[in-house]
Protein backbone atom coordinates (compact mmCIF):
# COMPACT_ATOMS: atom_id res chain seq x y z
CA UNK A 1 0.00 0.00 0.00
CA UNK A 2 1.11 3.37 -1.08
CA UNK A 3 1.61 6.36 1.55
CA UNK A 4 -1.10 8.08 -0.17
CA UNK A 5 -3.12 5.13 0.33
CA UNK A 6 -2.78 5.44 4.03
CA UNK A 7 -3.02 8.67 4.12
CA UNK A 8 -6.87 8.87 2.14
CA UNK A 9 -7.43 6.36 4.96
CA UNK A 10 -6.58 8.05 8.09
CA UNK A 11 -7.44 11.28 6.62
CA UNK A 12 -11.43 9.42 6.52
CA UNK A 13 -10.79 8.61 9.95
CA UNK A 14 -9.90 11.64 11.34
CA UNK A 15 -12.63 13.09 9.56
CA UNK A 16 -15.43 10.55 10.51
CA UNK A 17 -14.71 10.64 14.43
CA UNK A 18 -13.88 14.23 14.10
CA UNK A 19 -17.05 16.13 11.96
CA UNK A 20 -19.91 13.71 13.40
CA UNK A 21 -22.18 16.10 14.99
CA UNK A 22 -20.23 19.31 13.91
CA UNK A 23 -23.46 21.04 12.68
CA UNK A 24 -24.55 21.61 16.15
CA UNK A 25 -21.22 22.26 17.26
CA UNK A 26 -19.67 26.22 18.49
CA UNK A 27 -16.48 25.57 17.87
CA UNK A 28 -14.10 27.79 20.63
CA UNK A 29 -10.03 28.38 20.03
CA UNK A 30 -9.29 25.61 22.13
CA UNK A 31 -11.19 23.12 20.77
CA UNK A 32 -9.87 24.09 16.99
CA UNK A 33 -6.20 23.88 18.38
CA UNK A 34 -6.85 20.51 19.74
CA UNK A 35 -7.95 19.52 16.33
CA UNK A 36 -5.19 20.57 14.48
CA UNK A 37 -2.79 19.16 16.78
CA UNK A 38 -4.93 15.73 16.87
CA UNK A 39 -3.85 16.12 12.98
CA UNK A 40 -0.64 17.02 12.81
CA UNK A 41 0.34 14.63 15.41
CA UNK A 42 -1.43 11.75 12.82
CA UNK A 43 0.24 13.05 9.79
CA UNK A 44 3.62 13.42 11.85
CA UNK A 45 3.18 9.36 12.44
CA UNK A 46 1.98 8.92 8.69
CA UNK A 47 5.47 10.60 6.95
CA UNK A 48 7.52 9.46 9.94
CA UNK A 49 11.52 11.42 10.47
CA UNK A 50 12.48 13.28 7.87
CA UNK A 51 16.21 13.43 6.92
CA UNK A 52 18.76 16.56 6.25
CA UNK A 53 20.12 16.21 2.78
CA UNK A 54 23.42 18.01 4.31
CA UNK A 55 24.31 16.48 7.32
CA UNK A 56 22.44 12.94 7.12
CA UNK A 57 20.55 13.21 10.50
CA UNK A 58 17.09 12.68 10.92
CA UNK A 59 14.70 15.17 12.67
CA UNK A 60 11.00 15.56 12.79
CA UNK A 61 8.93 17.08 10.43
CA UNK A 62 7.20 20.63 10.96
CA UNK A 63 3.85 21.71 10.72
CA UNK A 64 4.45 23.63 7.89
CA UNK A 65 6.50 20.77 6.15
CA UNK A 66 3.00 19.01 6.63
CA UNK A 67 1.46 21.22 5.22
CA UNK A 68 2.94 20.90 2.28
CA UNK A 69 3.71 17.03 1.89
CA UNK A 70 -0.16 16.60 2.64
CA UNK A 71 -1.81 19.59 0.39
CA UNK A 72 -5.32 18.83 1.54
CA UNK A 73 -7.79 21.63 4.12
CA UNK A 74 -7.48 20.50 7.62
CA UNK A 75 -9.89 19.46 10.07
CA UNK A 76 -10.80 22.55 11.26
CA UNK A 77 -11.77 24.51 7.67
CA UNK A 78 -13.84 21.04 6.79
CA UNK A 79 -15.87 21.65 10.24
CA UNK A 80 -16.72 25.40 9.54
CA UNK A 81 -17.55 25.14 6.20
CA UNK A 82 -20.30 22.27 7.16
CA UNK A 83 -21.45 24.75 10.32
Amino acid sequence: MSIFGIIDGEKNIILTVGVHGCETWSLILREERRLRVLENRTLKRIFGPKRDNMSGEWGKLHNEELNVLYCSPNIVRVIKSRI
